[in-house]
């Protein structure tokens, strides 16, 4: 049993959960802060977004009634790309393991054309390929004398883990894995099925909205919009003239009024003073916003990860998904499945986190089980496996070693592989030819 503290920081709110992780997370804590120096998914002032992240860890800790100082952390979309790779290597006991797995992942990751400044974040396999026969989904116990692997890799800009770090540490946390924010909410909400057929994971926050697609129970395509809810407030508080608290609590009602009511609103600098403004004209406005949005989505995302014809349904999550009747306004879509998704029940899940905008925290915690995907490198260029993550972490080194090879050869290995780890972005064409050949043979 170990203590995972869960931190998700979002633009309107940071999030922290801690919970006992056995087979299952039971969740023991939840702290819930307004957060500060975060605009659209994005940085803007340390010190009032470590103050955010202290607030909602200590009121988790207090409830939890224990101390955990290291923590999961999720990342906007807003910093990463996302790419794809490839890698082939020689089996030369004819029998595939996790050894010769991890080296083919590994390849594949050494293989990809990382931009300069961007740092790997995740990479998770979508496909492998044994001698001739393709699409295997986990070659782990085949015969074989060739292993080739198809990986999606999420790369973040340097200076976001940079700053990550920075605001961590004023807080009085360390890091103990970063997770896109649009795959921790995706291991809370999607089912396999969904996984498996085809599927756009979009989690519309305040002012961001992340997706992440998935076909053959992996993920293949991920990014990002600054757009979200909160747009909806400010065209509100705009058009009748009223504070953003006041337009935030009408967007968020709007179901419990008929078209024909009126309403009274206070006049922002003035709220002694009030307007009357019909709902029907607000729903127009609202309307106009979310059909912007969910436009923007179709043609700035959909459409350009290349992924559109294959999904065959949408899972909405976030702030956002709580909008009235939000599921009949993707038609635009065409002929696919809509539903509106909150985090998986999990032991302890208090009553304030079943909603939608909790799906990336709750994701965070469910991402320590291991469980998500069978293999992946994570944020601190880890290998595991769900089937023997300790072990994989303990011996990374040594599994990424070649088999069969004299000890010279080994050696020299070893010397290439800590060039991969260090200058890989700054290699050239022959290195990597020359890494690649000696995995072949």
């Amino acid at each position: 049993m170990r203590t995972i503290l869960g931190i998700d920081v979002g633009s309107s709110k940071t999030v922290a959960i801690i919970a006992d992780i056995g087979d299952e997370p039971t969740i023991t804590g939840v702290g819930i802060a307004k957060s500060k120096g975060i605009k659209k998914g994005t940085i803007t002032n340390i010190e009032l977004a470590s103050n955010s992240i202290k607030q909602a860890v200590t009121d988790a800790k207090r409830i939890a009634g224990t101390q955990v100082n290291k923590a999961i952390v999720s990342i906007s979309s807003a910093y990463s790309q996302s790419l794809s790779s490839h890698g082939i290597v020689n089996v030369p006991t004819n029998e595939i393991t996790i050894s010769e797995i991890n080296r083919a992942i590994q390849t594949a990751i050494y293989n990809a054309n990382i931009p300069k400044d961007f740092v790997l974040l995740q990479a998770i396999p979508y496909a492998f390929k044994v001698d001739d026969i393709t699409e295997i989904e986990d070659p782990e116990g085949m015969s074989g004398s060739r292993l080739e692997v198809f990986i999606h890799i999420v790369v973040v800009q340097q200076s976001a883990i940079d700053n990550i770090k920075k605001m961590l540490k004023l807080a009085g946390i360390g890091i103990e894995n970063i997770v896109l924010s649009s795959f921790a909410s995706a291991i809370a909400t999607l089912n396999e099925d969904e996984k498996e057929q085809g599927v756009a994971l979009i989690d519309i926050g305040a002012t961001t909205s992340d997706v992440a697609i998935f076909k053959d129970n992996a993920i293949r395509w991920t990014g990002f919009l600054p757009v979200g809810s909160h747009h909806i407030t400010n065209d509100l508080a705009m058009a009748l003239h009223t504070t953003l608290l006041k337009a935030e609590e009408i967007k968020l009602n709007i179901d419990k009024y008929k078209d024909d009511d009126i309403i009274e609103v206070p006049l922002i600098g003035d709220e002694n003073h009030t307007k009357s403004s019909d709902i029907n004209s607000i729903k127009e406005i609202m309307n106009a916003r979310i059909n912007e949005t969910l436009f923007l989505l179709d043609n700035k995302l959909l459409k350009e990860s290349g992924f559109k014809e294959v999904i065959t349904g949408i899972v909405l999550t976030g702030g956002f998904a709580k909008l009235h009747n939000l599921r009949e306004r993707f038609e635009l879509f065409g002929n696919i499945a809509v539903r509106v998704a909150k985090p998986k029940e999990i032991n302890g899940l208090f009553d304030n986190l079943k909603s939608p905008e909790f799906s990336t925290a709750v994701g965070l915690i469910i991402y320590a089980l291991g469980k998500h995907s069978s293999y992946e490198v994570d944020s601190n260029r880890v290998f595991r496996s769900k089937y023997k993550i300790e072990d994989t972490e303990t011996h990374i080194n040594e599994e990424f070693q070649p088999l069969a090879k004299p000890q010279s050869q080994i050696d020299e290995k070893e010397e290439i592989v800590d060039i991969v780890d260090k200058t890989h972005q700054n290699t050239s064409i022959f290195s990597k030819f020359k890494v690649w050949f000696d995995n072949l043979f």
